[in-house]
């Protein structure tokens, strides 16, 4: 398996950036985690929009989701052109129904409803999902395939159930929008610190910090979270593979 960031802003992207998106690669199969702003536009150095796959979508706020309209008329496009191209899945929950109503277009794209206490199959992949603690409903997803397991918390304050859902996991993506001394509570978010104990509780092999913070020194979460867990931690950064 081959993860691949995308974009790792929290709310909004920085200039030349991007919000949130993750690419996953097994046996040719391409499957894009979330398609927040700017996403698109980055996609395009590593693959086209239409050798995607699937995408799967944690939940509808628009730094997860701004870009799911551009890449449904980059294919539509891509068809006027003369490419034939399957109808492609995306992947969200059904308890916001006018926005999980946007995920279809045409013969384009289509929304496919996953059932957050089921086991999802996404080609080569498995997905079991974790409803997470945010103003709307968000599912972090367990990604398994090939022996290997990626775990991404989205958005989140923290939780006691994310330890058994991230039990040693080769990569646990896991979103970092406030510093150490704050309180992510009320945001729904969690912090540098929290991201760490998560990550030594549930024993896990790499840490990456993302969904990250406009303000402070960045650098400065990795410290904060490596006081709590003493294995691999990094800074989600743009185009930042890791080949499992």
């Amino acid at each position: 398996m081959l993860l691949t960031v995308i974009g790792f802003w929290g709310g909004y992207p920085k200039v030349n950036g991007a919000s949130s998106g993750y690419l996953l690669e097994q046996e040719g199969f391409q499957l894009l985690i979330d398609c927040g702003s700017g996403v698109l536009a980055k996609l395009q150095n590593i693959l086209q929009p239409e050798e995607l796959d699937a995408v799967l979508i944690s939940h509808y706020h628009p730094d997860h989701i701004a870009d799911i309209g551009v890449l449904q008329h980059a294919r539509l496009i891509q068809g006027f052109l003369g490419k034939e191209l399957a109808t492609l899945p995306l992947y969200g929950h059904h308890f916001d129904q006018k926005e999980f109503s946007k995920l279809t277009y045409k013969k384009i794209t289509k929304g496919i409803s996953y059932d957050p206490n089921e086991i999802l199959t996404v080609g080569p992949f498995q997905v079991s999902f974790l409803k997470t603690d945010h103003p709307v409903p968000c599912y972090a997803m367990r990604i398994e395939t090939g022996g290997k397991v990626v775990v991404y918390t989205a958005d989140s304050s923290f939780k006691e159930e994310f330890i058994d859902f991230s039990k040693e996991a080769d990569v646990l993506l896991c979103e970092c929008n406030f510093y150490g001394h704050q309180n992510g509570k009320s945001a729904g978010h969690m912090t540098s610190t929290e991201a760490g104990i998560l990550a030594k509780e549930a024993m896990v092999k790499q840490l990456i910090l993302t969904h990250l913070p406009h303000y402070g020194n960045i650098s400065d979460l990795v410290n904060e979270a490596s006081g709590e867990f003493a294995g691999i931690i990094k800074l989600a950064d743009e185009f930042l593979s890791i080949s499992l």
